[in-house]
Parts: C-alpha cells; sequence; structure tokens
C-alpha cells in the first residue's frame, strides 16, 4: 500500500515546461547597449556642429535649436535618455510577453467556458479548450485538469489527499508562470524613482553653475548664468517626464499582471470545488 501511494505523485506538466521557453529581454546586455546609443545620440545628434552658432558648442546653441538646448544640459542628459530608453523598451517588452501570456481570445471568456464545462464534468473538453487559449492562464489551468485526470483513476489516496495533489499541481504550475511575467517590471519600478533623482542632480550642478556665475567679481557673467539655468530646467524635464511614463507603465503593467492572476486563481478554486463536489 505505502508503494502505491506514493507512485502517483510527479504528473506530466507539458504546459508548465513549455514555459521555460518563454523568456525576456536580459538587462545585463539590453541595458549598456541602451546606454551606447543613447551616449552616440547625445554627442553625434544633439551635438552635432549645425546645431551651434559656427559649429562651436562654447558659443552656445543656435535661437530655438531645440537639440543644441538639450545638448547643453550636461552629462547627466545621456544618463536621463538611457533611463527613458530602458523604460520604453522594457514596456514594450512585457507588453508583448503578457499579450502572449493571455492567449488567444478573451480571458474573461474563457475562464467563463472552462467553469461551465468543470460545472458539467467535461474534463476532456476543458482541456482541449486550454490547447485553444494557450498562455499563461491556459496552461496552468491545463496542468491543473491534467492532475485532476490522474486523480479521478487514482484509488491509493482518499479525498483529502487528492485534494491537495490537485492544489499543489496548479501552485506548482503558477509558481513556474509568474516569474516569467513579473520579470522586469523591478526594474520599471526603480526607474520610476531613480529618474527624479538623477534629474534633481542635475539640477543641482546647473543650479551650482549658475550661482557660480553670480559670484564672479565684477559684472556677474549673463551667458554663464544661463546656461547654468538653462542645464538645470533640462534636466528636471527628463528626469519628471521618465520617471512620470514609469509610474504609469509600472502601475498599468502590474494590474495586467494582477488581471492573469486572478483569473487562474478563480478557475483553480473552480476546479478544486468541482473535483470536490464529484470525487
Amino acid at each position: 500500500m505505502e508503494k502505491k501511494a506514493t507512485s502517483p505523485a510527479p504528473a506530466p506538466k507539458p504546459a508548465a515546461a513549455a514555459t521555460k521557453g518563454k523568456g525576456g529581454l536580459n538587462p545585463a546586455l539590453v541595458i549598456p547597449l541602451l546606454f551606447a546609443i543613447a551616449l552616440c545620440v547625445y554627442l553625434f545628434v544633439l551635438g552635432a556642429p549645425e546645431h551651434f552658432k559656427d559649429g562651436d558648442h562654447a558659443k552656445g546653441p543656435i535661437d530655438g535649436d531645440y537639440y543644441g538646448i538639450v545638448y547643453k544640459g550636461g552629462p547627466i542628459v545621456p544618463i536621463l535618455m538611457t533611463c527613458f530608453l530602458i523604460v520604453l523598451t522594457f514596456t514594450i517588452e512585457r507588453l508583448i510577453t503578457l499579450s502572449k501570456a493571455s492567449g488567444t481570445g478573451s480571458i474573461d471568456s474563457f475562464v467563463r467556458k472552462v467553469r461551465s464545462l468543470l460545472d458539467k464534468n467535461q474534463i476532456e473538453e476543458a482541456i482541449k479548450e486550454c490547447d485553444k487559449q494557450k498562455g499563461s492562464v491556459g496552461n496552468v489551468i491545463k496542468a491543473g485538469l491534467l492532475k485532476y485526470k490522474q486523480l479521478t483513476t487514482e484509488t491509493a489516496l482518499d479525498k483529502e489527499q487528492k485534494l491537495a495533489a490537485l492544489q499543489k499541481e496548479i501552485e506548482e504550475a503558477t509558481t513556474l508562470e509568474l516569474p516569467m511575467l513579473q520579470k522586469n517590471l523591478t526594474i520599471i519600478a526603480t526607474l520610476a524613482g531613480a529618474s527624479t533623482l538623477l534629474a534633481l542632480l542635475g539640477t543641482v550642478i546647473g543650479m551650482i553653475k549658475a550661482f557660480a556665475a553670480l559670484g564672479t567679481s565684477g559684472s556677474p557673467d549673463s551667458a554663464a548664468l544661463a546656461t547654468g539655468i538653462s542645464e538645470a530646467l533640462i534636466n528636471t524635464a527628463l528626469g519628471i517626464g521618465t520617471s512620470a511614463i514609469a509610474t504609469i507603465s509600472y502601475a498599468y503593467l502590474n494590474s495586467r499582471v494582477d488581471d492573469l492572476t486572478y483569473s487562474i486563481d478563480e478557475i483553480g478554486m473552480s476546479l478544486q470545488s468541482n473535483f470536490a463536489a464529484h470525487y
């Protein structure tokens, strides 16, 4: 009897295993690449000679030339540009990943259909629906349904043990899916705060230059004063803009992950309730 009880434990996990192939962008490779792109844009696009009087950076940007004006924001500008590119890149990457994780068709319709099939105890049809839907919700529920199917023919375990095994299967499948859904969200959340601090740093550097121009002996250097104030404001604008986009992006993406998790939990509970009612 002991031997029999331990045999059904590891159920096949074809759906969950499939998630191993789903990765995201590697931050260790992407972030240095984006910094290099931002630096090139700063030096060769914003800092191109045609944006400055007589092609000389020291003479300042041509009136109304915003490329030259942003370039005069100083060395913090390429760092803030990198932050913006990181937020933009990982937001697009997460949107694509979450779109794939949602599967084909409406998740709400899928959840209702699977629950309806479970109420009728049509397990095979529910598995077919998971194959059609695909995505994270479909993967997790398919793993649970396969375990459900296996447990219906298992005689060595009592009802409580079967329910515990079913719950464990759903939890394991969910645990395999969630890291893929949440990957890189921390980076976006971090930049929501870090961008503001970097902007503050750039602002302080610009104001130091402005006050240094005021403190010169004799008449204040108006050009240096204007440059310092301009540098401060450019960094402030870039940092606050990036921070706002990162905050909105994180909130939206996190809500999408929560919706998927809620759908998984909802069908998981229905699956366990259905098993308890029929077996």
